[in-house]
């Protein structure tokens, strides 16, 4: 949602940090308020450690006030701000001995890109869906937790926070087509958990 101030639009992220840069203590406090929900959000599902992702929101909000001076005011704030975010939480992540990704299988072919929307099964609700039940909202964060962290973060950067492909590449520092892969491998492993996810509820409804 469009931050509004007396109906005049939100001051633009680069602004917000050029005014830090220059001494405005409000503005990089609004810039925290501003991606408060949607990069802790990130980091929660990434790391699947609240407490982690917490610490990792500050690193990432403290090592962008320490590289402000060097953004590029041409260039979107959000994905810097996700790089640096992620890049916090894959050292946090290595640091405690987390399981380490798992290869890729899947490639997807062609020159346009597809959405996560056209790879995803219908069948499969939005998790963003506010009808969605508490048992469905737990299914899908368990399946997306417990995926290997190459295909976690793709997806949850792609799915649960729109970035477009090329974007997702630059977080990742990774080639667009290794982010194609991965995406599609990811979309792969959800949707055969979540079938199985239905089927197992169903096998236990049915013995009841």
């Amino acid at each position: 949602m469009t931050e509004r101030t007396n109906s005049r639009p939100a001051v633009s992220d680069a602004e917000l940090l050029q005014r830090h840069l220059e001494g405005d203590e409000q503005a990089f406090a609004t810039l925290v308020e501003r991606y408060r929900r949607e990069l802790f959000n990130f980091l929660a599902r990434f790391t699947g450690d609240r407490a982690l992702a917490e610490d990792v929101f500050q690193e990432a909000f403290l090592q962008l006030h320490l590289s402000a001076a060097t953004f590029d005011p041409s260039r979107r704030l959000k994905p810097w701000l996700f790089t640096i975010a992620a890049n916090k939480a894959r050292d946090a992540m290595r640091s405690r001995s987390r399981r380490q990704a798992a290869p890729l299988d899947a490639t997807i072919d062609g020159d346009q890109e597809e959405t996560y929307a056209s790879l995803m099964p219908s069948d499969i609700p939005r998790p963003d869906e506010s009808i969605l039940t508490l048992e469905t909202r737990q299914t899908v964060r368990s399946i997306v937790e417990d995926m290997p962290e190459n295909l976690r973060v793709v997806l949850l950067l792609s799915y649960f926070h729109d970035f477009a492909y090329k974007e997702i590449a630059e977080i990742l520092s990774v080639p667009l087509g290794t982010v194609k892969s991965r995406l599609h491998a990811a979309v792969k492993h959800f949707a055969r958990r979540w079938k199985a996810a239905v089927e197992r509820s169903g096998d236990e409804s049915a013995s009841e």
